[in-house]
This record gives structure tokens, C-alpha cells and sequence, in this order.
């Protein structure tokens, strides 16, 4: 069997004519006139199969047979197993993301409600994250990263920003409902183009600019027309998006050259913002207000307290480090896309957990503004590589 052949007739003839075949050939058989079919040339013609032919005097005549097929009638391309596979895992990277998030916000906000000091909460969620990783890497589950002291000196403003960012964000979550602050968290990308623009020298174009409108405007709407409305607890969503902002800044520039996988990369930024946040914890808050504050828990809870502490902290490692997993696996238009879905399901999964009352114009608010996140993620991703990297690292 020889391999099938693609060929197009206007290689030989004008594309454009149709052409009869009625003359005798001296090795393919007659055609009678009955059977004379017209033969397009506009559309390439695929050979399928060749018969080798035969010189033996005692034969007659030695025939090859050639079966063909026009380009619009050939089989399909099928997908290979390996795209498809590839297809398959990033679909449950997403899904595990997404799930993992949305139990991580329910949890955390669960033992914020009950035991109201967000330091320690963000210091046990970054040391669990660190003790997972610690155990993988001793027990060679996951391999140990290649790192040097350069690494660890680009990687610290990079933590001190994320530290900032993560403590901001759960003050923020023990003081307002967990749907707002995602709401302004959704007006991160407005302070990505700022310090693009007037700090690095960043110019855009006016669909970059005017994408930021619904944004700004839908935050402001649902701010203005939240309930439960806390200044601590807006302000520290605010301080969240910016010192994240920085946060990514810092990481597309420390980070150039250096060759650490997603996973290793988010577990070292782990144990150096747990470091650097720990001293800052008690000093804030402190074992002595911790102590109190846990019997006060335990009397109203029980013991169901620690189970909440426990997930919240585990889950809140086990989300960001499939996040990061995800993204070296697609590009970050697709990341992004994959983390405007996730805010969406994180407010409405917790509206109907935690049953916040919501006003019609409320939700109107948060509809646009998720909009304008999406709006943005399109403009921007084709037009700048830094603001395509500004976006997908925000996974709070």
C-alpha cells in the first residue's frame, strides 16, 4: 500500500476549466461515452490508493487503479489522543480551581465570623501551605526547586507585596460580606493600567481605557448601594488590589530567567511571606487576644472551630497552587477568562450560603463590573505583554 497522495489539478491545467477525458490512454482503460463524468479541477483531488501494474506479455493489458476524493468529501483530521488528553486536564484544572476556591471563601469566611482576627488567620493559611509543600518536597512528591540566592533575593519584594495583599484582603473579608469584596476585587485591572501608566511609563490605547469604565463604574454602584457597608472593610480590598498589583510587577521583573515551575514557585513565595508575616501577627494581634478570642469561639461553636481553621488554611493553599498549575499550562487570555468564571462563582456561590441580601441595582453593580473585568482581559491581552501578565496572577 503506497501512502496517500494530495495533489491539485491547476498544477497542471488552468484551475478554472472542466475538462473530458474520452481518448484512449495506452495503460488506463478505455472510457465509453456513457461513462465519460466530468472532472472539476477547483478543488484539489486526494489519491488513496495505487495498484502496482504488471509487464507480463501473457496479460492483455497491466491497469493501475486509483481511486480519489475531492478535498470537501475527505475524512476528517482526527484530534489526537494527546490534544485531547491535554484538553481533559485543563478542563479539570479549572474545575478543581474553581471548586477548591469557592469552599476556601465559604470556610474562611465561616471562621471569620466566629474568631475575628484575620493576622493570625492569614499567617496559618500561608504555614500550611508551606508544611504541604515542605512534606512533598521530603518526600519526593514533588520535586525540590532549583533556587539560589539570587532567586530568593528577586522573590522578596515579591512576598512582602503578596503579604500585604493577602492580610488586606481577609481584613477586608472579616469586615464586609464575602461578595463585596470580590466586587472590588474585581477593580484590580483599573489599578494595573495606573501604575502601568504613571509609574512604568505604560501608554494604551482608548479601548484599554475605556474597558475600565464599566469596572470602576460597576464597583462604585455596588459599593454605594451595599447594606452592609464597612470603610475597614472596603479600604482593605482597595490596599488588596494595589499591593497585588505591585505584587505582579515585581514578579514578571525578578522573576526573568529564572527556571521554576508554577508550583514550586507559588510554595517558595508561600514560606517567605510566612516569614516575613508572622513577627507582624503577633505584634498586631498577639497570642494573649488569640487566647481569649478561641475559648470565646470553642463556648459559641465548639470544637467544630478547629475543623474550619483547618480547611481554611488548607484550602486556601490548595486553590492558589492549581491556579498556578493551570497556568503553565495555558496562555493567560485563557487564565484570565478562567478567572473572571471564578469571581462570578465565588459571589454568587456565597450570596446563597451565607443568604446576603442583595439589592437589584446591587447586583447590577456586580454584573457590570465582572463585564468590565472580562471587556478588559480581551483589549489588553492583545495589545500589551506586561498588562497580560498583571491579570492572571490575581487569584484572591
Amino acid at each position: 500500500m503506497m501512502p496517500a497522495l494530495s495533489f491539485h489539478g491547476s498544477t497542471f491545467l488552468h484551475p478554472r476549466r472542466q475538462y473530458l477525458l474520452p481518448h484512449r490512454s495506452p495503460v488506463l482503460p478505455s472510457l465509453s461515452t456513457e461513462k465519460i463524468r466530468v472532472v472539476s479541477l477547483s478543488k484539489p483531488l486526494h489519491v488513496s490508493k495505487a495498484e502496482s501494474f504488471s509487464t507480463d506479455k501473457d496479460k492483455a493489458r497491466s491497469i493501475i487503479t486509483c481511486k480519489a476524493y475531492e478535498a470537501d468529501r475527505s475524512e476528517p483530521i482526527i484530534e489526537s489522543s494527546a490534544a485531547a488528553a491535554r484538553k481533559v486536564k485543563i478542563g479539570i484544572y479549572f474545575a478543581t480551581w474553581w471548586g477548591l476556591n469557592v469552599v476556601f471563601n465559604i470556610y474562611n469566611k465561616k471562621v471569620l465570623n466566629a474568631y475575628p482576627f484575620p493576622w493570625l488567620t492569614s499567617t496559618l493559611s500561608l504555614a500550611a501551605g508551606s508544611l504541604i509543600m515542605l512534606i512533598s518536597w521530603a518526600l519526593r512528591i514533588a520535586e525540590f526547586p532549583n533556587t539560589d540566592v539570587d532567586f530568593w533575593k528577586s522573590l522578596f519584594p515579591v512576598a512582602v507585596a503578596h503579604t500585604i495583599g493577602h492580610v488586606a484582603a481577609t481584613v477586608s473579608m472579616s469586615k464586609v460580606a464575602v461578595s463585596f469584596t470580590h466586587i472590588i476585587k474585581s477593580a484590580e485591572p483599573a489599578f494595573s493600567v495606573l501604575v502601568s501608566r504613571f509609574i512604568l511609563g505604560e501608554s494604551f490605547p482608548p479601548s484599554v481605557y475605556l474597558s475600565l469604565l464599566p469596572i470602576i463604574g460597576g464597583c462604585g454602584l455596588a459599593a454605594l448601594t451595599e447594606l452592609n457597608f464597612n470603610m475597614t472593610g472596603f479600604m482593605g480590598a482597595m490596599i488588596s488590589n494595589l499591593a497585588f498589583v505591585f505584587r505582579n510587577i515585581f514578579s514578571k521583573k525578578g522573576m526573568k530567567g529564572k527556571s521554576v515551575s508554577g508550583m514550586n514557585y507559588y510554595a517558595c513565595l508561600s514560606i517567605l511571606s510566612l516569614l516575613i508575616l508572622t513577627p507582624f501577627a503577633f505584634a498586631v494581634e498577639g497570642p494573649q487576644m488569640w487566647t481569649v478570642g478561641f475559648r470565646e469561639a470553642s463556648s459559641q461553636i465548639g470544637p467544630q472551630i478547629i475543623w474550619w481553621m483547618g480547611a481554611q488554611s488548607v484550602f486556601y493553599h490548595l486553590y492558589n497552587q492549581v491556579s498556578y498549575m493551570s497556568l503553565d499550562e495555558i496562555s493567560p487570555l485563557t487564565f484570565s477568562v478562567g478567572n473572571t468564571m471564578k469571581r462570578i462563582s465565588v459571589i454568587v456561590s456565597s450570596i446563597i450560603i451565607f443568604r446576603t441580601p442583595v439589592q437589584p441595582v446591587n447586583a447590577l453593580g456586580a454584573a457590570i463590573a465582572v463585564l468590565g473585568t472580562f471587556l478588559y482581559s480581551q483589549v489588553s491581552f492583545h495589545h500589551f505583554p506586561l498588562v497580560a501578565f498583571l491579570m492572571p496572577l490575581s487569584r484572591f
